[in-house]
């Protein structure tokens, strides 16, 4: 951030700049947006979804129609051959558990694309032994030294071995200062690596990635994909659940994994009902649409006032999230206060830098949120530790971030911190 005192007046004149982003942002976008909605809607005409698909189910959730019938249309806007999707997946990093412990075998090796997010250390065994873990099963890991700046796929082609079983990548940015992957390089580096070495899995982590593209991952040629309902694919409305989609004989082994082998898919009861879940998936082209106005106005105020962002203004948008340097530790706090205190629900609750299960760092996290934890409902969080970069991703509605946003800056501008 360059030294110049901001003064109110230099904020507004931020906020006005913002706004015409916003807007002329959301004009070139709307195609797309309705390009997936129109995918939405023919995938479920063409399952033929009828008030009876919109009910739960209890016990072992044998012939469960309307469970088996929305995992039939989400595989078909995916442009997968299968989709595992449950209420029974609590997280994303739960789902893309479920696909990579279920798909390799001891002496088989996750060769992962830069360093994986960091709820992901303990599940591959890197922080401490956790039971259960990736390490712990007698599988292989390591990690390819990635420049996703000036990306290289002959990086990564050049790291394959031939004991590689799974190729992970993590489409959107974490808690890292990078740009998340594009269309162009997703699609470059899962033709690259299966034309080197067809056997090899490629996984993507497809959180906070999902409608901002015409097509997912898996239209592109990817053979895994996971993410979390309550994130861009739920609408804001999913109250909880997660999917692993692809491959058929993978999706399978993910679904032995999260029930037991031999059963698999075959049950897991809808113990809340199918509509929120249908209804969700129905509207989250638009809700993403939203999302990314709200993310492209962060961007725009912010650069105005002289912070580094990521992805700027002007860049091709990949994901929601939208990372802002705030240089300090009370900027940053101040920051995610600013979210949660603007927030529908808890908005009077100071949200402090705690031990979040998972993390290594202490994380800050606001979210006052319908549904607690939800990513695609206005939040943002980050890990306390230099350069202080807040994630901010989110917001059923463009006003709601442009509204939280810019009063928070008013707040952090009246306590003497821009």
């Amino acid at each position: 951030m360059n030294n110049k005192k901001i003064t109110p007046e230099m904020l507004k004149q931020a906020e006005q700049k913002a706004e015409q982003a916003m807007q002329q942002f959301a004009l070139q976008y709307a195609p797309l947006a309705e390009q997936n909605f129109a995918k939405v809607l023919d995938a479920m005409r063409h399952a033929k979804i009828s008030e009876n698909h919109l009910q739960g189910s209890t016990g072992y959730g044998y012939g469960d129609v309307g469970r088996d019938a929305l995992e039939t249309v989400f595989a078909e806007v995916l442009g997968a051959e299968a989709c595992l999707l449950r209420q029974q997946i609590v997280s994303g990093t739960h789902a893309i558990t479920l696909a990579l412990l279920g798909n390799l075998r001891p002496g088989e090796e996750l060769l992962y694309v830069g360093t994986p997010y960091d709820t992901l250390g303990k599940v591959i065994g890197l922080q401490g032994e956790a039971a259960g873990s990736l390490l712990e099963s007698g599988a292989l890991y390591r990690e390819v030294d990635f420049n996703f700046n000036q990306p290289d796929v002959n990086t990564i082609i050049s790291a394959l071995q031939p004991q590689t079983k799974i190729l992970a990548l993590q489409r959107s940015r974490g808690y890292a200062w990078r740009p998340a992957l594009s269309q162009e390089l997703l699609k470059q580096i899962i033709a690259a690596v299966h034309q080197q070495q067809p056997e090899v899995i490629v996984f993507i982590d497809n959180c906070y990635g999902e409608f901002v593209y015409a097509e997912e991952p898996t239209a592109w040629g990817a053979d895994l994909i996971a993410g979390s309902l309550i994130k861009n694919p739920g609408g804001g409305i999913a109250p909880s659940g997660g999917y692993v989609a692809g491959r058929q004989n993978l999706v399978d082994r993910a679904a032995a994994r999260l029930t037991a082998p031999g059963i698999g898919a075959e049950v897991g009861s809808s113990l809340l009902a199918q509509r929120i879940f249908y209804q969700g998936l129905f509207i989250a082209p638009l809700v993403v649409q939203e999302a990314l106005c709200g993310a492209e106005f962060t961007a725009a105020i912010f650069t105005e006032l002289g912070f580094a962002v990521s992805p700027r203004p002007e860049d091709r948008r990949s994901d929601i999230v939208e990372a802002i340097q705030l240089d300090t530790p009370e900027r940053l706090l101040a920051f995610c206060q600013g979210i949660q205190k603007y927030s529908p629900v808890d908005s009077y609750v100071r949200p402090e830098p705690w031990d979040m299960p998972g993390y290594t760092d202490q994380v800050v996290m606001a979210s006052g949120a319908f549904v607690s934890g939800s990513s695609i409902e206005l939040s943002a969080d980050a890990p306390l530790r230099p350069p202080y970069i807040a994630y901010f991703q989110g917001g059923l509605n463009r006003w709601h971030a442009k509204i939280a946003v810019t009063r928070t800056l008013q707040d952090m501008l009246a306590a003497g911190l821009l």
